[in-house]
């Protein structure tokens, strides 16, 4: 429960420092800037991640076993996950916070735990009891609650809410999916991630980028000036990487519906990193407040089977 939460606070702090970074010059300076921004962060937010995690372990001396996994007969559904995550997911989760902000934008990309919770019922079995179901509907409704704040900035709702749904379906999916494969004692949780964002990072170089034409445009972000832009996103991938570790442990631990439940407390975390970051006091009024707490009590309270719980504690 602890990791599935710390997973929440820890995006939440990705979300606002991604949030920073695509709002600086070299993303918003052209017309061509601002349309490759979300695919061209999203590549080099996955790349660093990657090797981050491939530092990590490399340090604690498991290449040997993160390369066996190429071996074994789950790596194809790991590389289907990782294409459906990342690329898809990922994408769609920048374009929200990209055009909506990076509240409005973690709020409206949380929806995803609605499509991952029934997959899991319906394809997993995993055992979703009717109070839980009722708690996530109230967390849902908490983050829809959240996205009519007073004082919150929307660019372009439309091209927002598609990052929304293409994230909402790419991670639900991808939730599913992992759960599946990490019920293999040999596919841990950190060479699952690990190979997620090699395999995402791979796809939007030689794909996605290619097709864009938004090579020279990522070069130029290395050979010009462009401030703080690069460091803020690399940062944002190591929040991120240890978002993806926690989370990732959490599907194994608990089961895809109930670490999603956990995950999406990230809409309320990232109104406090708003506030510690950016000095934005302005989303501190009744409404944020309440919808925030609702969502993160409510979220909790979906991922824990009280019945569960109780016969423990007799």
């Amino acid at each position: 429960m602890l990791t599935g939460l710390s997973a929440g606070i820890t995006w939440a702090l990705e979300t606002v420092i991604l949030g920073i970074a695509l709002g600086m010059s070299p993303f918003v300076s052209t017309e061509q800037a601002i349309f490759l921004a979300p695919f061209v962060s999203t590549f080099l937010h996955d790349a660093f991640s990657a090797l981050y995690l491939f530092i990590y372990n490399a340090v604690r001396g498991n290449t040997g076993e993160l390369l066996s996994v190429f071996k074994n007969p789950g790596f194809k559904w790991l590389i289907l996950a990782s294409a459906i995550g990342g690329p898809i997911g990922m994408t769609g989760y920048v374009l929200a916070v990209n055009y909506m902000g990076a509240s409005v934008g973690a709020v409206a990309s949380a929806v995803y735990p609605a499509v991952g919770t029934f997959l899991a019922y319906i394809f997993l079995k995993e055992s979703v009891r009717w109070y839980q179901w009722i708690f996530l509907l109230f967390t849902l409704l908490g983050v829809y609650g959240l996205s009519y704040s007073p004082a919150l900035n929307v660019e372009n709702f439309w091209l927002g809410l598609l990052g929304a749904v293409m994230c909402a379906l790419g991670w639900g999916i991808e939730a599913v999916i992992l759960a599946k494969c990490l019920k293999d004692p040999n596919i841990k949780s950190e060479y699952a991630l690990n190979i997620r964002q090699m395999t995402s990072a791979l796809i939007y170089g030689a794909v996605i980028i290619p097709v864009l034409r938004g090579w020279s445009f990522t070069i130029n972000l290395f050979t010009e000036n462009t401030g703080a832009a690069i460091p803020l996103v690399a940062l944002a991938a190591l929040c991120a990487s240890v978002s993806y570790l926690l989370y990732y442990k959490a599907i194994s631990r608990l089961g895809a519906s109930k670490a999603m439940a956990l995950n999406i407390t990230y809409t309320a975390w990232a109104i406090v990193f708003t506030v510690i970051i950016l000095g934005d006091f302005s989303v501190l009024n009744p409404t944020t407040l309440f919808f925030a707490s609702v969502v993160v009590v409510c979220g909790i309270l979906a991922a824990t089977d009280i019945k569960k719980l109780l016969k423990k504690k007799q």
